[in-house]
């Protein structure tokens, strides 16, 4: 079947589909290339639709209008970390609390390094910010969540440590190293594996670790990283220390 038969909601393109997703998948493609690249207030949603190949009563079919199509875009931003949270404190014992808290601070990275187009970039928009904008309301509401798991884990840490920090200050200062990763993007650095280890690095730091402690945990971190790669029935429990 040509990609121009494919069965498509809505009115028909006016150019063909070459099959690159979902057609809701397309749009938010488009438009987190053009809201990035020209700007949010700058993008109609006419010249979403254009750069898509539909009309653009086509795309109200997917999305109400641009303040949903960026809210779904930034949830990419921080829903697949988020939605991990439980899963790594459940493989790291309490007692390698600086394991857990390198490999939140690593897979964070990783999806703020993957997510296409940078749209992290776009987290200060004076609407996204704003707490009367409901459209934003669930990102912040994640945005919050993740970074109280930071707090949490990242106040356990730096109590060991005797580290003195209110947990919500801790919390804030972390999500904020990890979220450098927006930053290194936008001034065009790719993020390898050697700018992951030194952000973890420095989470871990903050929270009073040494450097021969992040070592450790950040080599244990990136063993349970991999292995969460390859899928759940890989992965082995990082083991509780021998007293």
């Amino acid at each position: 079947m040509s990609s121009l038969s494919k069965v498509r909601p809505g009115r028909p393109r006016l150019i063909p589909d070459h099959g690159a997703g979902t057609p809701r998948e397309q749009v938010l493609e488009a438009a987190a290339r053009l809201f990035t690249s020209k700007g949010f207030a700058a993008t109609s949603t006419r010249e979403i639709a254009e750069a898509v190949g539909i009309r653009q009563a086509s795309l109200y079919y997917h999305f109400a209008g641009k303040d949903e199509i960026l809210a779904a875009l930034l949830a990419t931003t921080v829903r697949p970390t988020q939605m991990m949270v439980e899963e790594i404190v459940a493989l790291v014992p309490p007692e390698r609390i600086e394991t857990a808290l390198c490999l939140l601070a690593l897979v964070d990275i990783d999806t703020l390094a993957r997510v296409p187009h940078n749209v992290g970039v776009l987290y200060q928009l004076p609407d996204v910010v704003s707490a009367t904008n409901l459209d934003y309301a669930s990102f912040r509401q994640a945005h919050s969540e993740l970074t109280d798991a930071y707090a949490d884990l990242g106040a356990q840490l730096a109590t060991r440590h005797g580290v003195t920090a209110p947990p919500p200050t801790l919390g804030s200062m972390l999500i904020q190293q990890v979220e450098g990763v927006i930053t290194l993007r936008a001034d065009g650095n790719d993020v390898d594996s050697d700018h992951a280890i030194e952000i973890a690095g420095g989470c871990l730091r903050l929270c009073g670790c040494d450097q021969a402690e992040a070592t450790q945990a950040i080599g244990r971190a990136t063993a349970l990283q991999n292995q969460l790669r390859l899928g759940a029935s890989a992965v082995t429990p990082c083991p509780t220390p021998v007293r």
